[in-house]
């Protein structure tokens, strides 16, 4: 136990609270049990560290251990629980609780027989709770930690807080919204570094090996977490590997399962089986029709890579712009409304609003008689009527 309490100690001492991210007010941390799912490189270790930092200022009630550590080969979880909770531990964080074969069960008996400690664990988002050995669905409250958004990275970068704007306020009073931003920072300055490499906070802490960083979180994901979790056959990860870059160059992607099943020699069942494996991992999007049903269920209409600083990772000079475009927008509009195919333009949200994405030069006309209908605009600062600047939609959290 010593190991890690002197591994925590060291993080907490290097662990800043400059930049904190907003995510950390959308939990109540006044829950007992408390789990955060989220993409690699999102930044769930930091934001535990720095909520500990912010409201802790001894560590001798606090423990923060990540269960890939060694000292798990040979101690277990409830072991450590019970000697950090007999010396009056009141909270117990545990980052990558995947990485241990049976981390739920053990939380679960935690939770059980130690009832004034409080417990913190992420996870990977391929992490099903309920499917876990012990269902901790009905005990612990969890979270789904996105990447950043835009807005987030505006305070990052500028020090200027702007506060979240709810989708229906958007589409009627962007105007006067964006008015109001670009009196304080020119918004265009900062939007195409965002779109390559702003997604991912860790690019606080070094720009320069950004593009690095995201090859690796890209293929720890598909040469690791994946066939841990899914029983994928690490020869079938090459088609995977491939179906990331025929995306990452598409406008978009738009799948046609026979067509990868004779090319790669993998069965029809598989490959769609390895299309909802990457969107669980956060690789990509799937864009659906609509439907009163379970859209999931049916073959997208469309695939995105998760985000746009995937699209410059993988394709780099040969991203194309609009990709790029249309993958922001999903990305930023998914976290707070339903996204699908519009049968006469790029997007339907929330089965109400239609929206068509380009750049400046974009015409009106596919979506001129389509009522409740917007045109999204690239590069202009300002809009008007139904057109929207494109960098708006990443103000929505």
């Amino acid at each position: 136990m010593e190991v890690l309490v002197q591994r925590f100690n060291e993080k907490y001492a290097r662990t800043q609270v400059k930049s904190i991210r907003n995510f950390v007010q959308e939990i109540d941390w006044n829950n007992r049990l408390i789990g955060i799912k989220g993409a690699r490189g999102v930044g769930k270790t930091t934001l535990i560290l720095q909520y500990i930092k912010k409201n802790y200022s001894s560590t001798d009630a606090v423990l923060y251990a990540s269960l890939d550590h060694l000292y798990f080969l040979e101690n277990n979880l409830y072991s450590l629980a019970e000697k950090f909770y007999q010396k009056g531990g009141k909270l117990l964080a545990l980052d990558e609780v995947h990485r241990y074969p049976n981390w739920s069960n053990e939380i679960k008996n935690i939770y059980d027989d130690f009832p004034d400690l409080k417990i913190i664990f992420t996870g990977s988002s391929l992490l099903q709770i309920h499917k876990s050995k012990a269902d901790l669905s009905r005990r612990a409250v969890i979270y789904n930690m996105p990447g950043l958004s835009f807005r987030e990275y505006l305070l990052f970068e500028t020090g200027f807080t702007f506060s979240r704007i709810e989708l229906p306020e958007l589409l009627k009073n962007h105007r006067q919204l964006s008015l109001d931003i670009i009196s304080k920072i020119k918004p265009l300055a900062y939007f195409s570094d965002f779109l390559k490499f702003g997604f991912f906070p860790f690019y606080l802490e070094n720009r320069n090996l950004v593009e690095q960083k995201l090859s690796e979180v890209i293929n720890v994901v598909l040469d690791v977490d994946i066939p841990q979790y899914e029983q994928v056959q690490i020869s079938n990860i090459i088609l995977l590997k491939k179906l990331l870059h025929i995306i990452s160059e598409s406008v978009p992607f738009k799948p046609n399962f026979n067509a990868i099943s004779q090319r790669s020699g993998i069965s029809i069942n598989s490959v769609k089986k390895y299309i909802t494996y990457l969107d669980d991992a956060e690789l990509i999007l799937q864009l659906h029709p609509c439907s009163n049903g379970l859209p999931q269920m049916g073959k997208p209409d469309k695939i995105y890579l998760n985000n746009p600083n995937y699209i410059y990772s993988l394709a780099g000079d040969r991203a194309d712009i609009g990709n790029v475009r249309e993958t922001f927008f999903f990305n930023q509009v998914k976290q707070v409304a339903e996204v699908n195919t519009s049968p006469t333009s790029d997007f339907l949200v929330n089965k109400l609003y239609t929206f068509e994405v380009g750049g400046k030069n974009k015409k009106k006309k596919q979506i001129s008689e389509t009522p409740n209908s917007y045109l999204v605009k690239d590069d202009i600062e300002t809009g008007y009527e139904n057109t929207i600047p494109l960098w708006m939609f990443g103000l929505l959290y």
